[in-house]
């Protein structure tokens, strides 16, 4: 046996977002993804989907943790609802809004989302910085953000749950080195990982998809998958865009990852269950092209 034999990959696990499915009831959404036979859902609290505003919340999301499990549904929380929080500000407010108040109002949502997620057995909470408001210097922006997150990775420890910040084209955290200084400024917090969007990478990462999937391995706790141009944020099925999709799901099988791989596709739900379909298509079909075994080097031998 040949000590330094590669391990053996982890298979991919694959989600969709309910952000791409938000014509459908959440229920009919959950039906639908396990009927296509996705491993998983990426959850957006929002007012149609498990609203973690609206009263008996707890009640709701026990009836929302039976459903998963009576379709065999693995999940992770996602929290960029457009107007859950202000209905006039997309988005808004975040965690470097100028007033207070409302900084603590999306740092609480958080908060809520880690409690939801531990209820549900979710493998991560997803979030992210949000964008510099005008006139805010970057030492008072990334000041915000590290005071308005000090609570909610407390509850990420408290329950377990690991919360998962996404790089976001034009937010002050926009790439995986933003990343990185805010988990050194917090004193690398255990609680604290990161969700790496495949897209984004293709967007404006220097690495390629498939190398940011590596270098990020250490502190990926969530994955979203779309496709995207170079450049342009802008979440395309896949096919629109320029990203080679064998390499990168090789690098999550590789690094093993063990968290969901979820479509994200926030613009598209007028067409969502057509989608979903053609997406799981297309990666079962990615999936297959990659290699069944690591190569073996020149004048190796295998066990």
């Amino acid at each position: 046996m040949n000590a330094s034999a590669a391990p053996t990959p982890t298979p991919i696990r694959f989600g969709y977002g309910t952000n791409g499915l938000t014509d459908l009831r959440l229920d009919d959404a959950l039906a639908l993804l396990a009927d296509l036979g996705y491993d998983g859902v990426g959850l957006t609290l929002d007012h149609m989907h498990l609203d973690p505003l609206a009263p008996e919340l707890s009640a709701r999301t026990r009836q929302v943790g039976r459903r998963l499990s009576q379709l065999g549904l693995a999940v992770t929380i996602e929290t960029g609802a457009r107007y859950v929080l202000d209905p006039r500000r997309k988005h808004g407010p975040s965690l470097l809004d100028p007033d207070p108040q409302g900084r603590a109002a999306r740092a609480e949502l958080l908060v809520t989302a880690v409690r939801v997620a531990a209820d549900l057995g979710a493998h991560a909470v997803h979030c992210f910085s949000g964008v510099t408001p005008d006139g805010t210097s970057p030492d008072t922006a990334w000041q915000r953000l590290t005071e308005s997150l000090a609570p909610v990775i407390d509850a990420a420890a408290t329950a377990g749950v690991p919360l998962a910040v996404e790089p976001e084209p034009g937010h002050l955290l926009a790439t995986l080195a933003d990343f990185h200084y805010l988990r050194r400024i917090l004193g690398d917090p255990s609680p604290l990982g990161l969700t790496l969007d495949i897209g984004h990478c293709q967007c404006l990462e220097p690495s390629s998809p498939a190398d940011c999937v590596r270098e990020a391995a250490p502190w990926l706790r969530h994955v979203q998958i779309e496709d995207m141009r170079r450049g342009v944020h802008e979440h395309l099925p896949f096919g629109d865009g320029e990203i080679d999709f064998p390499p990168v799901l090789d690098a999550l099988a590789a690094t093993g990852y063990q968290g969901l791989t979820v479509v994200e596709l926030p613009r598209h739900s007028h067409a969502g269950p057509d989608l979903a379909e053609r997406s799981l298509d297309f990666l079962r079909k990615a999936t297959r092209a990659l290699p069944t075994e690591p190569a073996v080097p020149a004048g190796g031998a295998r066990c």
